[in-house]
């Protein structure tokens, strides 16, 4: 969970080059969830702004929460100019909403970061009666070209460690989510979508999204450095760009009856 702390120090990178979501998807969320003008969102982890701005350039009232302080400042300045938008730095864990209960939690690329016991519950606790949670994050699929077995043969050299699936499976239909979602006593068992997409990445560019991923990021330097080199490299000599196929993922439920809101 401490490694959600750690985007902060690339707050810059991961705005310009993190994967945005499809806006299919956003109205997906609103039609299904039946949000309302009067509803407010709360948002957590929101980063530099990613989802948020899904929102809010559909007119919602936005409590978007993160601890970077330069991740916020970023979202400040992107979309502080929207009327209905409030940046929090806090965690979801110490976060009090007072008497607010909103018709919509949503965390996008950010459950996993939040502590187990509290990922299900304290959403559904600040839910109006009749409020939904939506989940969504983009899961990168497998390369299609000879650049995945140069790739793998690049980690197991260099990082073995971060060999094998990505972490981002998590949110896959057969990952942990769907499952603890469904064990969850608090939501009511989710309905799934999902979105392919994708982005095409040169050598530069790839390793600039790799520069923001955790998990790369706490590698020793000298290994980063050689694993980058070795796979900028190897995108050079295979044409210097490929295709980054993606799925974005989206889970939503409605909050189980009987509960009192915060």
């Amino acid at each position: 969970m401490e490694r959600r702390f750690t985007f902060d120090a690339s707050a810059k990178l991961y705005d310009d080059v993190r994967p945005q979501y499809p806006e299919a998807l956003f109205d997906d969320i609103i039609d299904w969830t039946g949000l309302g003008p009067d509803d407010a969102i709360l948002e957590i982890g929101c980063g530099s702004g990613q989802a948020t701005r899904g929102f809010v350039s559909r007119g919602f009232s936005v409590a978007a929460l993160d601890p970077g302080a330069t991740l916020l400042q970023i979202a400040r300045q992107k979309l502080g100019h929207f009327p209905k938008v409030e940046f929090i730095e806090t965690t979801f864990e110490a976060f009090s909403p007072g008497s607010t209960a909103f018709g919509l939690v949503v965390a996008a690329q950010s459950l996993h970061w939040v502590a187990p016991e509290i990922r299900f519950a304290k959403a559904a606790k600040m839910l109006a009666p009749g409020g939904s949670l939506a989940v969504m994050a983009n899961v990168p699929m497998p390369i299609r070209s000879p650049l995945r077995q140069a790739f793998e043969q690049i980690y197991a050299a260099h990082a073995p460690s971060l060999t094998g699936p990505p972490p981002e499976n998590w949110y896959l239909p057969d990952g942990p989510i769907a499952a603890l979602w469904e064990a969850s006593e608090y939501i009511d068992p989710p309905v799934h979508r999902s979105y392919p997409w994708s982005r095409m990445h040169t050598g530069s560019s790839y390793i600039d999204l790799l520069g923001t991923l955790s998990s790369h990021t706490l590698l020793a330097p000298s290994s980063r450095n050689q694993l980058f080199g070795a796979i900028a490299d190897a995108i050079e000599n295979h044409g210097g760009e490929f295709e980054m196929r993606y799925e974005a993922h989206l889970y939503m439920g409605r909050r189980r009856g009987g509960m009192a809101a915060y």
